[in-house]
């Protein structure tokens, strides 16, 4: 038989026929995918074939084989390094959700996300959250900010998950398509699916007064089928994203707007840091391309994970 994974534990896997019959899988044996170093084989979106047993009278299902993935979006795993964790595989689309405060989410995540999710061909819209609770100054961050990416070639729409500013402009970009919502702990993506599809109820907690992060909600990413033709993945609050098994030299190819002006540099292998005649700098010093990215970039190059969640993007 063949599914669609809809959920995974760990150990069992939730699979879908085509005909809605949803069955619990276990993998037969170790999985070992080429060329990936992953602490999970198989990731909700796959689409997998499995074979029926029964022990006990209860019947589950042996995975056997998954089927090729057109994209997938990785990150470090949280415990082993140099390992990845698949986060969802076969995605028509992303939602990162952006806060800019409680909690803050800082452009070096937004851009290690970003340049992740262009790696792996994946569309991301970026979806400002909560700006019914925002103040005018903050209110000119977010534009500030959309401006920025909107500039770069992303969709950027300002929401607000408890009023429903918005939500049916989502819901509209959502429809015959599977996305995944990303983000934060506490920037409210179970708030927000709950806006579109009441129906589903998914837990949402107050943010830790304490540290301002989000508690996590969600600990597996599961896909959810709507009501109105669309698939959701909703996936656990994420605090850094680590960026996985890149070369510098194609970093910044994953920067659109380094990647557009690329060919003008004396070098093409330039690295955009030292190089004489080097057309990223030159836009940089014209402010055509952000600081903020510029920053983003360097670090990424640099490899510090621990700028995960430091905030560059407001310094002089």
């Amino acid at each position: 038989m063949t599914g669609l994974v809809y959920k995974s534990t760990g150990s069992w896997y939730t699979v879908k026929t085509d005909l809605g019959a949803a069955y619990q899988c276990r993998i037969k044996g170790k999985f070992r995918l080429q060329g990936i170093k992953s602490t999970n084989p198989i990731a909700v979106g796959d689409v997998v074939d499995f074979e029926i047993e029964t022990n006990n009278d209860e019947v589950t299902g042996v995975i056997h084989n998954i089927h090729d993935r057109k994209n997938y979006i990785v990150r470090k795993s949280v415990n082993l390094s140099k390992q990845t964790h698949i986060i969802a595989s076969n995605i028509d689309q992303v939602f990162l959700l952006v806060t800019i405060d409680n909690p803050p989410t800082f452009t070096s995540f937004i851009d290690r996300f970003l340049v992740t999710a262009e790696a792996y061909h994946v569309k991301t819209i970026l979806l400002f959250n909560k700006i019914d609770t925002y103040s005018e100054e903050t209110l000119d961050e977010v534009r500030f900010l959309a401006y920025v990416y909107r500039k770069i070639g992303y969709e950027c729409i300002g929401i607000s998950a408890e009023t429903g500013k918005n939500t049916e402009k989502v819901k509209a970009l959502m429809t015959g398509k599977v996305s995944m919502f990303a983000g934060h702990s506490g920037v409210g993506k179970s708030t927000l699916v709950n806006a579109i599809e009441p129906n589903l109820d998914l837990k949402t907690k107050a943010i830790s007064t304490q540290h301002s992060q989000g508690q996590h909600t969600t600990t597996f990413a599961e896909m959810f089928d709507l009501s109105f033709d669309a698939k959701i993945i909703d996936t656990p609050g994420i605090k850094g994203f680590g960026i996985v098994d890149m070369d510098k030299e194609e970093v910044g190819d994953y920067f659109p707007e380094f990647f557009e002006l690329k060919q003008d540099c004396k070098f093409n292998n330039c690295l955009h840091i030292e190089e004489p005649k080097c057309a990223v700098k030159e836009a940089l010093d014209k402010d055509d391309i952000a600081i903020s990215r510029y920053r983003s970039y360097l670090q990424i190059l640099e490899g510090e994970d621990e700028h995960y969640r430091t905030d560059h993007w407001d310094e002089n």
